[in-house]
């Protein structure tokens, strides 16, 4: 039996979980991006050529990992077209002049539009001692594959699916993706069977098959994934609820479609560009610093302005117009959700966070950045934003005038919120910014005050004049002893 090392290397913007045969006959590495929940993996045989799969856009993270490890990099795959961020597998291919091998399953309308080897269902990928076999396990989406590696050389130790969106630890994919986010009538219900199929099917393998999942805990491509990075099929077969509904296609079609959240914006543009042919990004973009007057000019011609800095700080002073994303673990997804891909953008943020925010930025394709600033008091007319507390929402409940807004979303909502309050989630509130009244005082928050202080921003910039922060939210709420209503 291999003894297997496990080592966590956490940075700003990505971890590597190492799963490394001692023996040396087969590599397998798992690089994870906190912000995006994404998980893709480096497979290496015993001659030092390895295959990617599902990299994400900013490729020097696998570069440098192959030239550390000295591997040649040969082919370049994905598990499926992706929703949530812009495959860097066009650009890795690129680099290292590595095949790209891409599902030609799915039909017609869910075909890559870009030079590429076809992968179909049973087909072999053969890389030395490293052996991949594609499954397609339509469901997520249809084109969707998962590859069962084994090593040839310890043929009685399990196989690794790697299972994109298909399964994952604690949950499997949702189809309701292609009707919510690319506006496919009718796809969920299609996808929800395709997804009993696939499961049924993946079910007969090996039990101790190791399940190593495109996403953790915080992607929007699940409703309750876990934040353990690999699972067993066994072990999913006796605690994921999708498992244990497969005697049921009515009963699994109706858990599998409910309670799903509403996806950010930016997943529609993401599943058109994956597939499409697009200009390349080779390396991290390097963004100009911009002087105070720069930014004026600028803004002037509707260039957007971000602010990533902390609530707190944007609170005492950020300016008018400005949309506040703070720029922290989800900061490319609350960007996705807020930003009109057709804007020019500037960054307010300190020297050493660019660079971070620029990577985050670029893996969900919001590349049109004009420059960043770091200060803000070269601008005369900063406002503030106005904050109140617990005790002074409640005297606020009380004025029938005042327009009492909840914008987590509307699955917190429902597990309970302050009587009185509406819910309009953050990601769509700019769209339904019409069912406030402009004139009248409006009272926003959120969970923990991160949320609402982008809504605040939203709203601000929308021309609404009398907004009031509860930034403590239900964090704050609880912890007064407050009621909340289910």
């Amino acid at each position: 039996m291999n003894h297997i090392k496990s080592k966590l290397i956490v940075t700003a913007s990505f971890a590597v979980f190492s799963h490394t045969t001692q023996a040396q006959s087969m590599l397998f590495e798992r690089i994870y991006d906190e912000t995006l929940a994404q998980a893709s993996y480096i497979i290496a045989n015993e001659n030092k050529e390895a295959i990617v799969i599902d990299p994400k856009r900013d490729i020097d993270t696998y570069l440098k990992f192959a030239a550390d490890n000295k591997l040649t990099i040969k082919y370049v795959t994905e598990t499926h077209i992706h929703a949530d961020f812009l495959s860097g597998s066009r650009e890795l291919a690129k680099a290292t002049n590595a095949t790209l091998l891409l599902s030609d399953e799915g039909g017609n309308d869910w075909q890559y539009q870009f030079p590429h080897e076809g992968l179909k269902n049973n087909q072999q990928i053969a890389l030395g001692n490293v052996q991949l076999k594609v499954m397609h396990t339509p469901g997520h989406t249809p084109e969707s594959i998962t590859f069962l590696v084994q090593d040839t050389q310890n043929p009685k130790t399990a196989a690794k699916a790697i299972t994109g969106d298909f399964i994952f630890v604690g949950d499997v994919g949702r189809p309701d993706l292609l009707e919510k986010a690319a506006g496919v009538s009718g796809s969920q219900f299609t996808g929800a069977h395709q997804l009993f199929e696939s499961l049924n099917q993946f079910s007969k393998l090996p039990k101790n098959t190791e399940i190593w999942p495109g996403h953790g805990a915080g992607s929007f491509c699940g409703k309750s994934l876990s934040n353990i990075p690999q699972s067993t099929l066994e072990q999913e077969m006796q605690s994921n609820k999708a498992f244990q509904l497969l005697h049921d296609k009515d009963a699994f079609t109706t858990f599998i479609l409910d309670g799903q959240s509403e996806p950010p914006k930016y997943f529609a543009v993401m599943k058109q560009w994956n597939k499409q042919l697009r200009p390349l990004t080779i390396e991290v973009p390097k963004i100009a610093k911009l002087t105070g007057a720069d930014v004026v000019k600028a803004q002037n011609k509707q260039v957007l302005i971000i602010d990533t800095r902390p609530k707190d700080e944007v609170a005492k002073g950020f300016i008018p117009g400005s949309l506040h994303i703070e720029g922290g673990k989800s900061f490319a997804t609350f960007a996705g959700s807020l930003i009109d891909y057709n804007n020019q953008i500037i960054l307010i943020a300190a020297d050493k966070n660019v660079e971070d925010l620029t990577r985050k930025l670029m893996r969900i394709g919001l590349d049109n950045i004009y420059g960043y600033i770091s200060d803000i008091t070269f601008f005369n007319d900063l406002k503030t934003a106005n904050i109140i507390s617990a005790d002074e929402v409640q005297q606020q409940m009380k004025n029938a005038t005042v327009q009492l807004i909840d914008v987590r979303t509307v699955s917190e909502y429902e597990s309970g919120h302050i009587k009185g309050f509406q819910n309009i989630p953050l990601n769509s509130l700019e769209k339904r910014a019409s069912e406030i009244n402009k004139n009248a005082p409006v009272l926003i928050h959120c969970q923990s005050g991160v949320r609402a202080a982008m809504a605040y921003s939203v709203l601000e910039k929308l021309g609404f004049k009398n907004i009031l922060n509860y930034s403590g939210g239900i964090n704050d709420w609880k912890a007064q002893k407050l009621p909340l209503t289910p």
